[in-house]
């Protein structure tokens, strides 16, 4: 459903069944985004925003966290782990897509 709607909205969305997979598609893809769930098999959303923002080559990157694992613990860790942003489930449509509009714009505005 995110897929879908972000699609319509006019994002290339490329989509990984796990951490690892994510990895590989950000290495092949470059995307602009990664949009991350924490709670993700093989490694867990934080520890692939950890391995991108390690990596040079993904400096310009926008990472947003996506959990339900609750709203403190998701604002506490996900900038540890590099985020730019997170949301919470359930999210607000809307609310997602302006903080993946603001993390794009301001890491393109960086990197010039």
């Amino acid at each position: 459903m995110l897929s879908l709607r972000l699609s319509k909205k006019g994002y290339k969305v490329y989509e990984a069944a796990d951490g690892l997979q994510t990895i590989q598609t950000a290495r092949d893809k470059r995307p602009d985004l990664v949009l991350l769930d924490v709670m993700m098999p093989g490694k867990n959303g934080w520890e692939v925003a950890r391995e991108l923002r390690s990596d040079p080559t993904f400096a310009d990157i926008g990472i947003v966290m996506l959990t339900a694992i609750g709203e403190k613990v998701n604002e506490m860790t996900s900038p540890l782990y590099g985020a730019d942003e997170y949301v919470d489930k359930p999210f607000d449509f809307t609310d997602l897509e302006t903080k993946i509009a603001r993390v794009i714009a301001a890491r393109k505005k960086a990197s010039k």
